[in-house]
């Protein structure tokens, strides 16, 4: 096959094929020890050292023999045959053990046409196949790679290619750049919108509402659910979105075959983890089934609206709490069983239309959060199943 399955509007005819060699040739450009230094970067290129999250230490007298990098050209890194193809979209300098390549002839090539070749699933896989026995596992060789053949397009066409995945992932770059934004923003209000450092009011208030949050404990919120039943649809306790129906999860069943010791959970119900309370791991139950014996299941007593105790208890003040009222040596054995649960003293707003205001704020947060994550999600497989179809 010598033509893409999905083709841009305006363009036809086959393929041109030349291997490796006939594209690139290395460059070995030293002396440069004024350039910032670059490191190699499997999802982002080249980058500078300096925005890479991990230091590294090297002699800094020794960058007069590392390889000047310009925009436009790839370097050859140490994970080469994981796809370490990294395309460079700034100058400076980097580890002479890397080899440093360019087009032969920039005026039929565009780079960001094969920065998305060198990244794509079926490059790797190529590269597996070259790579493979003794070199399993090893960095591919300038020398491997120059043998390979490639099939590429007009320049035009290849320009237009790279802008169109170029676009998609700008919009994953900003549906993940949202996401982030609304997380931040929600652990914010998760502060703001309850009490902390012993106030009995919060710093952000919702319109129509004020006076002091009463304090009480958790034993004068919440019974302890202790029904226990075999039948139900089997759900699990989340740290990041609280009770999941166990079914949608992608894990594997580890549960006894026996679940007659099982606990009942009711719709509204709070259950929480007992062993990773500290760490969050609780919520409102969505549904009526039965949860694994090591979890409490909570009772909202009257004047008790679950869905803002399940957030409030995602507050780090609580957190807190939770963790230091949690018996055992390490963090492995913590345990908050309800006795010492019921104890810890919690303050909330005594009008349940504010516990329930609070609630549907985080409420509308969450979702919109989810919608951006879903649509992340399809723009992510979308941009994959064309890097599959426009390449050949």
């Amino acid at each position: 096959m010598s033509k893409p399955t999905i083709r841009i509007k305006g363009f036809s005819g086959d393929w041109s094929e030349e291997k490796a060699n006939a594209i690139f040739h290395a460059v070995s450009d030293k002396g440069h020890p004024e350039l910032p230094v670059l490191s190699a970067t499997q999802d982002r290129g080249m980058i500078i050292r300096d925005d890479a999250e991990k230091l590294v230490i090297h002699d800094k007298r020794n960058e007069v023999g590392y390889k000047r990098v310009v925009p436009g050209q790839f370097v050859i890194h140490l994970r080469s045959f994981q796809g370490g193809f990294a395309h460079s979209d700034v100058e400076g300098i980097t580890s002479p053990a890397y080899t440093v390549m360019e087009f032969k002839e920039p005026e039929r090539h565009n780079d960001y046409f094969w920065k998305y070749v060198f990244s794509s699933k079926a490059f790797v896989n190529r590269l597996r196949v070259v790579t493979y026995g003794i070199r399993d596992g090893r960095s591919i060789s300038y020398e491997d790679f120059l043998g390979l053949p490639f099939l590429f397009p007009s320049v035009e066409e290849q320009g237009k290619i790279a802008s169109f995945i170029k676009l998609l992932g700008e919009q994953i770059t900003n549906l993940s750049d949202k996401i982030t934004s609304l997380k931040t923003l929600k652990i914010c209000y998760l502060s703001r919108l309850f009490p902390i450092g012993g106030g009995y009011e919060p710093s952000i208030r919702l319109s129509g509402f004020s006076g002091e949050w009463v304090e009480k404990t958790l034993g004068e919120c919440f019974d302890e659910r202790n029904e226990r039943s075999s039948k139900g649809e089997l759900l699990s306790v989340t740290i990041a979105d609280g009770i999941k129906l166990f079914s949608e999860l992608n894990r594997h069943d580890s549960s006894s075959a026996d679940k007659s010791n099982y606990k009942v959970v009711h719709k509204g119900d709070i259950v929480y983890n007992s062993m990773r309370m500290w760490q969050g791991a609780s919520g409102c139950s969505d549904y009526d089934g039965i949860v694994s014996p090591a979890y409490t299941v909570l009772i909202p007593k009257e004047g008790i609206d679950p869905h803002f105790f399940a957030f409030y208890f995602k507050n780090s003040e609580i957190i807190h709490k939770f963790r230091i009222n949690s018996q055992g040596l390490t963090s492995d054995t913590w345990n908050l069983k309800y006795p010492a649960f019921s104890k810890i003293k919690i303050r909330y707003p005594k009008d349940i239309d504010e516990q329930r205001q609070i609630a549907s704020f985080f409420t509308e947060m969450n979702k919109m959060i989810s919608l951006h994550s879903e649509e992340l999600d399809k723009v992510k497989s979308l941009k994959a199943s064309y890097l599959e179809s426009m390449f050949v």
